[in-house]
């Protein structure tokens, strides 16, 4: 019988007081941010993008508050937790965790429509270049994923598989069970939550859990690595290689990300119902695929190419 590892990552960095203190969730945030800064400012100065490089600061914070965090967080609330709008301030604890890509995306697109229009540079353009960089976010994004051991894979027995301890907020089952077996060494774990707190500090609930969680893919790693390094990689590669029309990009983003999506969502636990045979994660990224081939036929139809190039 293989030994899985259990995951026990403490989503706080350090206490402050109790739960109170810097998360892992809100540094990746902070790392995404500061990585597309430089990765766009690289681009700008050696004339890959219209963005002059003194904007490309001011460019990022918008894109970080009006793009990803209310665009992110509104995707999620509409598309994945309605019900959270029935306690409106829930939608603000994004501390807590809870943001769509999907979302994220489509508000960057927004934005980056205003920001361009606003100051008269080519919208696809933008977009080509803030693609580019995208992918580093994406990876930070679902490194946090793991660290908070939410967006789990589905049960699998392979050699790496892993157990996660957020499996009892979905599966009543295994929290009756995890109940009845936790409360006989500690009286106050009378919940799932309290239970997946215990399992950082306190080793005997850890082993009453491992003959309870089921191994799972630790698909959040799955999606790093595609949806992060290897369409950094591509894209990098396109951008500073080849001679591409404004707009190739960001169709060539939305396709290979959507893609990656669909693929590794067969690997994934659905984290909403689905819609007919396909998660919400595939649904939306079928939108994308579609998305991604206007954007290339508008491209290559009427092409324009960076200034400097």
């Amino acid at each position: 019988m293989l030994s899985y590892y259990l995951h026990n990552l403490d989503p706080i960095i350090f206490r402050i007081y109790d739960n109170v203190g810097p998360r892992w969730y809100g540094l990746a945030y902070v790392l995404a941010f500061i990585s597309s800064f430089f990765l766009l400012l690289w681009l700008a100065k050696h004339g890959f993008a219209d963005l002059p490089p003194q904007q490309v600061g001011d460019f990022i914070t918008g894109c970080a508050l009006f793009g990803v965090i209310i665009g992110g967080r509104l995707g999620y609330v509409f598309f994945y937790k309605p019900e959270m709008l029935r306690e409106p301030l829930s939608i603000l604890r994004v501390w807590e965790g809870g943001m769509s890509s999907h979302g994220g995306m489509f508000g960057l697109l927004l934005f980056t429509f205003y920001y361009a229009h606003r100051h008269k540079i080519s919208w696809t353009n933008l977009g080509d270049n803030l693609v580019v960089t995208a992918p580093i976010g994406l990876f930070f994004g679902r490194c946090a994923n793991f660290i908070n051991g939410e967006l789990y894979g589905r049960i699998t027995n392979l050699p790496w598989a892993m157990q996660f301890p957020k499996e009892l907020l979905d599966h009543p089952a295994a929290a009756d069970r995890a109940v009845a077996a936790c409360t006989r060494i500690d009286p106050s774990l009378t919940t799932p939550d309290a239970i997946i707190g215990a399992v950082h500090h306190q080793q005997h609930v850890a082993t009453a859990l491992r003959s309870i969680l089921t191994p799972r893919h630790p698909s959040q790693l799955y999606e790093a690595f595609f949806e992060g390094i290897v369409l950094f990689a591509i894209l990098w590669f396109v951008r500073t290689r080849t001679r591409q029309p404004n707009g190739v990009l960001t169709g060539l983003f939305f396709i290979c990300y959507a893609i990656f999506r669909i693929v590794i969502e067969y690997l994934r636990e659905p984290d909403a119902e689905l819609i007919g045979s396909f998660t919400r994660g595939q649904f939306f990224s079928f939108f994308l695929i579609a998305i991604g081939v206007v954007f290339i036929a508008a491209a290559k139809m009427r092409p324009t190419f960076p200034e400097k190039m």
